[in-house]
């Protein structure tokens, strides 16, 4: 019996299948099976399921976006007031803390009068808990010491060495009254120092102000630590991590320390984030169990080591000891990161309530486990290397961990079933497993070919919008306009080759719809199986990633297939629900992890750096492009292999460009800066000297830290050139000296160096120094082979010294010595690798800093020959002159200022 045959329509294709191949005369005799054709649509029905499609894209990921965006920003955290139990942590009673060391105390900065009054604040506070916990079965314990120290180190990949004195160190330790002197203690390190020009409330008084809180908890609910704990309140942080290294090598507490906890901050909010973890895996395995709020993942510390900067941890786990432990950060609101903006307000409420709940449970935790062990135990039975385990939360709520083994068998899972998948095709695929490896291969290449593009179309808009805009991070203050700008892109970028493959297979008619879906499909599929078999097998933690979407979009095709008969129809609202309905949790997930790296990087492109011309204009945007595009590939690309049926079209990929094109071109409108995104600018009042009160030269140096250059500023604040006797172009002034910025090396390398404007010296401008200038002289040298030295030759030993002066607020002294130098008196007598200052020779590099004996530096160098060694002696002073200060008062909202007075001065010796 010949039954009629049926209609099968969708909005985007059409087929007309007879389903039984009866040759219609009644014999019997099958026909071959006719390829059904896919019928074009026309552009304006393409173009209506095109907004239809991209519709139902938005209405899918905004809810997922909200739940992403307050998880965050930890808004599913309950701060508490300052009126809540004394057996509970209180982010405003931490808030006081802050407030008082951020905001009534002025400046926390080395050799300031505000870092000697917040170490007495602390001090006073760990006193009045220190008399409480007397009258209860709790050992308090208030150590004070002043480190010394000298050491080469490598920072931002350059090589210094650190020299200092006299740096504060406050330590508490906290323990059962019958617990033993060497018995293994669990450290938390916060710094109390602040930055140059920062209040510093994020970084890091709300490190010190979570430690005098969790301590309070820890006498009022009398908790007797089943280990000790030590609270380091250290004092020199900012200053190339000095305190830390001042403590791990000579106090007296050192030895004990089984485990470290170093609380920082990049930021003033946001997660608080474990961006390292180790050596050995029990301190993220004690964090997964016990944080109340977890906030960490593997892929963050494969990232984290790439980003300039570094942290106390490096100190205490790496370089100068071996102790586990976990670093944890704010991340969020890094655009008052080191500015003048960083004030109590800005910290998180939310944020900082997690941090305290946090660390106190990891405190019970840390000091019951089983691993906890002194260095002395450390050495004589070294734990087994284990490779670091995979782990992270989810939304700040939940901890996921597992071992690298059990990674390798549950990554390389869904490899195994694509590879599986050709032998177990459904009935209506092509009959040979040959020919359907070819298949997923095929769908497999224009995923792959999808993700490269999300990542050039975004690259390319930046690159188009630079091309004809003066102005570099139009976003900064607006990160919307960045998405707005790429994610479109991105997307075209994700579409366009599916567009040209369904174009082609439309045009030979070689394939029907259900080969077209299978292929597309587990080509997807295979293409995260991959990705998460490459990265767990080469040890990357960002496998899991790829692993979700393999695992949760298997099943997608089936369902989508069950809902197409459910709905009698292809292409159904329903049916499309059926597909992307497993893939919400990993949708969900890249979400939030997409927002956070991205609101990161976005806030730290106002760090980004220098970069050689003409290149330097473009990184900021172009690395914002391309970490959008990867993000939204890994976001959104998994589940358009079917959800492509409605959007990869020409009139969809158009209006995607046309939508990135024209936000870009809306984006020049915008001014990327706002007093709550700043711009950095750095400032220098220098003056190059001789001797002890000649002054050669005086001029007002200035360097910025982003794309965009000073003469941005000067147009931009019409006030400030007239000031300064400059063009607002800045033509014809030169360019400031790299040395100038010398006492932050390697920072300084960061830094595009701009405007110098001369100073006229006058006799009132020269009474308002200080003298003597700081300088340097030689006290004695030694010749080494008297007859290698009567001939030109042999090696001598100088004995100097740096006078400081009348100056009474360094931040820090440094030299930059080039010649013949094999040996000197600092770090053990080692020297460190040579550095070349931009512009300079070879050279090493020695910082000093500290409340040096009577403002002088005494100190041998040692030269291989009689050629004369060059020192250039740079001296950063923290105090500023009314002239300078009220030129700072000029700039707008939008500039954050970090100024400071330099001293330089050159040496023969």
């Amino acid at each position: 019996m010949l039954r009629k045959p049926v209609k099968i329509q969708s909005a985007s294709l059409k087929a007309d299948v007879a389903d039984d191949g009866d040759d219609g005369n009644g014999s019997g005799v099958e026909k071959p099976k006719k390829k059904t054709p896919l019928a074009p649509s026309s552009s304006t029905q393409a173009f209506k399921v095109s907004l239809g499609g991209l519709l139902f894209l938005v209405l899918l990921y905004v809810p997922l976006v909200w739940i992403a965006r307050r998880s965050m920003y930890q808004k599913h955290v309950t701060p508490l007031p300052a009126s809540a139990s004394l057996h509970l942590f209180s982010q405003e009673r931490a808030m006081a803390h802050i407030l008082q060391l951020a905001g009534n105390i002025r400046d926390r900065q080395q050799s300031t009068r505000g870092l000697h009054q917040a170490f007495e604040y602390v001090e006073s506070e760990l006193r009045n808990l220190q008399s409480k916990a007397s009258s209860r079965e709790l050992r308090v314990e208030i150590d004070e010491s002043f480190a010394n120290g000298s050491f080469n180190m490598v920072f931002l990949g350059h090589s210094i060495s650190n020299t200092y004195q006299n740096h504060r160190n406050l330590a508490v330790r906290v323990s059962a009254l019958e617990a033993q002197e060497g018995e293994a203690a669990v450290l938390v390190n916060g710094h109390l120092d602040g930055p140059l020009g920062s209040p510093g409330a994020g970084d890091c008084a709300s490190c010190v102000a979570t430690m005098l809180e969790v301590l309070r908890y820890i006498v009022d609910t009398n908790w007797i630590p089943p280990s000790p704990i030590v609270f380091l309140f250290n004092g020199a942080e900012e200053l190339f991590l000095l305190g830390a290294h001042g403590f791990i090598t000579t106090h007296k507490w050192r030895d004990s320390l089984g485990a470290v906890i170093n609380i920082e901050a990049t930021g003033a909010t946001g997660p608080d984030l474990v961006v390292q973890s180790g050596p050995g895996t029990w301190p993220s395995r004690v964090y997964a169990q016990s944080a109340v709020y977890p906030m960490a993942n593997t892929a963050a510390q494969d990232v984290f080591p790439l980003i300039p900067g570094d942290t106390d941890y490096r100190v205490f786990s790496q370089d100068f000891g071996d102790i586990p432990g976990l670093d944890i950060l704010f991340i969020l609101d890094g655009y008052v990161y080191h500015t003048g903006y960083d004030r109590p307000e800005k910290v998180g409420q939310e944020s900082l309530q997690a941090r305290g709940e946090n660390l106190i449970s990891l405190l019970q935790a840390f000091t019951s486990a089983p691993q906890l062990r002194n260095s002395t135990d450390r050495a004589s039975n070294p734990e087994p290397v284990e490779i670091r385990p995979i782990f992270f939360d989810l939304f700040g709520q939940w901890m996921v961990i597992y071992s690298q083994k059990v990674a390798v068998g549950l990554h390389l899972l869904p490899l195994g079933v694509v590879l599986l998948i050709p032998n177990y095709a459904p009935k209506g695929i092509h009959s040979t497993v040959s020919k359907r490896i070819r298949l997923v291969l095929v769908g497999l290449v224009v995923q792959a070919l999808g993700c490269i593009l999300a990542i050039i179309f975004p690259l390319f808009i930046a690159i188009l919008r630079l091309s004809v805009s003066s102005t570099a991070m139009t976003w900064f203050a607006h990160p919307w306009i960045a998405y707005a700008m790429f994610v479109p892109a991105s997307l075209a970028g994700l579409l366009f080759p599916r567009a040209i493959w369904y174009g082609y297979i439309k045009s030979s008619n070689k394939w029907e719809q259900k080969e077209l879906n299978w292929a597309s499909h587990w080509g997807g599929v295979a293409l995260n199986a991959l990705v998460s078999a490459a990265w767990t097998l080469l040890g990357v933690g960002s496998g899991y990633l790829n692993f979700f979407w393999a695992l949760f979009m298997m099943p997608a095709l089936s369902l989508f297939q069950v809902l197409q008969r459910v709905s009698g129809k292809e292409d159904s609202v329903l049916s499309m629900l059926g597909y992307v309905l497993p893939g919400m949790f990993p949708a969900a997930y890249m979400c939030y992890y997409m927002g956070i790296c991205i609101q990161f990087v976005t806030e730290k492109m106002g760090m980004s750096g220098t970069f050689p011309l003409p290149y330097a204009f473009y990184v900021a945007d172009g690395i914002l492009a391309i970490v959008v595009g990867y993000f939204v590939s890994l976001a959104v690309g998994p589940i358009l292999p079917i959800l492509g049926n409605w959007l990869a079209k020409p009139p969809a990929i158009r209006f995607l460009l046309y939508l990135s094109i024209a936000s870009a071109a809306i984006s020049s409108q915008f001014f990327p800066y706002s007093a709550a995104a700043p711009k950095r600018v750095i400032m220098s009042h220098s003056f190059k000297t001789s001797g002890t009160s000649q002054v050669l030269k005086s001029s007002y140096d200035f360097a910025t830290i982003d794309p965009n250059p000073m003469e941005f500023v000067w147009k931009n604040v019409p006030a400030l050139p007239p000031v300064l006797r400059i063009n607002a172009s800045s033509k014809g002034v030169s360019k400031s000296d790299h040395h100038v910025c010398l006492p932050i090396y390697p920072i300084s390398r960061l830094l595009t160096f701009a405007t110098e404007v001369p100073l006229d010296l006058s006799l009132q401008d020269m009474k308002k120094l200080s003298f003597p200038l700081p300088h340097l002289q030689i006290i004695e040298t030694e010749q080494g082979d008297e007859k290698k030295a009567a001939v030109g030759s042999g090696s001598r030993r100088i004995h100097l010294e740096i006078n400081l002066g009348s100056l009474d607020h360094i931040w820090s002294t440094v030299m930059n010595i080039t010649g013949p130098l094999s040996s000197w008196s600092f770090a053990g007598e080692k020297l460190p690798k040579t550095e070349s200052v931009p512009g300079g020779p070879p050279s090493y590099i020695s910082r000093l800093s500290g409340n040096s004996l009577g403002g002088r530096w005494q100190f041998w160098l040692e030269a291989y020959s009689l050629e004369p060694l060059r020192i250039e002696l740079v001296v950063l002073d923290q105090q500023l002159d009314e002239e300078t200060q009220r030129i700072i008062d000029l700039f707008p909202s939008w500039v954050a200022v970090v100024a400071g007075t330099s001293y330089l001065s050159t040496y023969f010796v």
